[in-house]
Order: structure tokens, then sequence, then C-alpha cells
């Protein structure tokens, strides 16, 4: 096959991490490919204005043991990571990947209920803990469900 006619422009690394249960998540990272800026915003929080917590990727940690040694091993590589957040129906670590896009491993501490499903105030968590420090926000705290 001739790639006659067509010029080697840019690069594309298209990486796939293995989420567990037969699941995959990919990222692509264009260098020097034209139309794609060179630097740009990785997350959809920015572009909406929303706190970087708002939306994010969340995988499951299993249990609380499995929860613990997935945050010591990010703090082993350096990686900053919040202390364990109770939201009463699962426990959390919250963290960034190089691009600044926030991660969450979690594990579920009881069964979801048709109660748990209905919007209603569960519980307070500061803004801090969930990494939201440069969120405005009218209070220290936000009320998180």
């Amino acid at each position: 096959m001739s790639n006659k006619g067509f010029s080697h422009i840019g690069q594309v690394r298209h990486v796939f991490f293995d989420t567990g249960g037969d699941q995959l998540l990919a990222f692509m990272e264009a260098r020097g490919v034209p139309g794609v800026p060179a630097q740009y915003d990785a997350g959809i929080n920015g572009g909406l204005g929303v706190p970087n917590a708002f939306y994010h990727f969340a995988f499951d940690a299993g249990s609380e043991a499995a929860l613990a040694e997935r945050r010591n091993e990010l703090i082993a590589r350096g990686v900053e990571v919040t202390d364990v957040v109770d939201h009463d129906w699962a426990k959390s670590i919250y963290f960034k990947d190089p691009n600044g896009l926030q991660l969450e491993f979690c594990c579920f501490t009881r069964n979801l209920t048709g109660d748990d499903a209905r919007m209603q105030e569960r519980a307070e968590v500061s803004i801090r803990r969930l990494g939201l420090e440069g969120a405005a926000a009218p209070a220290e705290r936000a009320q998180v469900g």
C-alpha cells in the first residue's frame, strides 16, 4: 500500500486502562496534530465552569481493605490523595491524574435502596476534602449526596 500524497503529521497516543470487570477506559493524547491545540483542559468541568469534582471517573475498589491498599499505593507513587471520605453508603478516596482530571476509588459499604435514589440532604463534606478549595462557594462547606 502506498502512502503517496500523505505526509506524516502529528502523533496520537491511545492508552487503554483495564478497570476490572471486563471494562476498559481509553484516553487519547494528540501531539502535533493539526486542529488540536498543544495545551488544553482535558476535563469537562472547566468547559462547563463547574468545580473539578463534579464530573469525574470513579472506580470500584471492591472492599474497604482494597480501598486502603489503593490509597497506600497512590501515596507511595507520590500522588496527592484525600483521606477516606465516608458517604454513609460508600467510602471513597479522591485524587487527580497528570492532566488534572478528578478520579475516585470507591467501595460500597451497604446495599442501596430506593430511598438512596431520592434527592435529599445526606452529609456535609468540606470543600477542601473533595478537592474543591479553588471553587467559588457561598459557604465553607458543601452539601453532597
